[in-house]
């Protein structure tokens, strides 16, 4: 394949692609930890704001999601600086930024339903074994709960993983400059569309077999010493 000098883009445009699942998995475990904890709560007030979180996120439309929390974000970052706080400061958030919170907040929406399916499989008895031994609530979840709910959930937040990569590409929509939007850049350029989206296609197959492995990998790590577990 001829890049015609546009192959370095793609590469930058591939790294930024990694480092935005990444940064927005992390941020989207930490949120589906907080909405399981929430759905779970025998407060009646807790478990409606972790369905509503929930319920949003999943019934809403990826790439609206991306528009409303870049554009939206951004105005009341504004307003809270410029009207509220009556500070005259610059305000400004970065479509990586957008991108984050945008695709954390529905990883997490979906993690969330995950995590709990895992907790909720988890054999009562274990947790009153654990109570039996004087185990405390936090150490309980720490040893007991959360090591068993990783084993469960993997698979499921496997998918998740390899879904938010995909979508990634929505990002393109507020302007940072990942892979989607690089290939883009250079087909426009080049007048060559064919060439650069199909080479985006490759990195973006290359980067799902990866992580294929790599969760494959964390699976047979996590279910060692489980008799019947997948690969034993």
């Amino acid at each position: 394949m001829d890049f015609q000098g546009y192959g370095d883009l793609l590469i930058t445009g591939a790294a930024m692609t990694i480092k935005l699942v990444l940064g927005a998995v992390s941020f989207g475990l930490v949120l589906g930890l907080i909405g399981t904890t929430l759905k779970l709560s025998r407060n009646a007030l807790a478990r409606a704001v972790g369905n509503a979180y929930t319920d949003l996120f999943r019934g809403l439309p990826e790439l609206l999601v991306v528009l409303i929390m870049y554009y939206g974000a951004e105005a009341l970052v504004r307003w809270l600086v410029n009207d509220v706080l009556a500070l005259d400061v610059a305000v400004s958030i970065s479509p990586y930024v957008g991108g984050v919170l945008s695709l954390g907040l529905i990883f997490g929406a979906y993690a969330s339903e995950v995590f709990r399916g895992a907790i909720l499989a988890i054999p009562r008895g274990h947790v009153e074994a654990a109570r039996a031994f004087g185990m405390g609530p936090v150490l309980t979840y720490r040893r007991i709960i959360l090591p068993q709910v990783w084993r469960v959930a993997l698979p499921g937040l496997g998918n998740l993983f390899l879904v938010s990569l995909k979508d990634t590409a929505l990002v393109s929509a507020i302007g940072l400059n990942e892979l989607m939007r690089s290939a883009n850049i250079a087909g426009r350029s080049t007048r060559d569309y064919f060439t650069f989206l199909l080479a985006a296609a490759f990195l973006y197959l290359a980067m799902t077999m990866v992580s294929m492995a790599v969760i494959a990998l964390l699976e047979r790590r996590a279910n060692r010493g489980h008799v019947g577990a997948a690969g034993h």
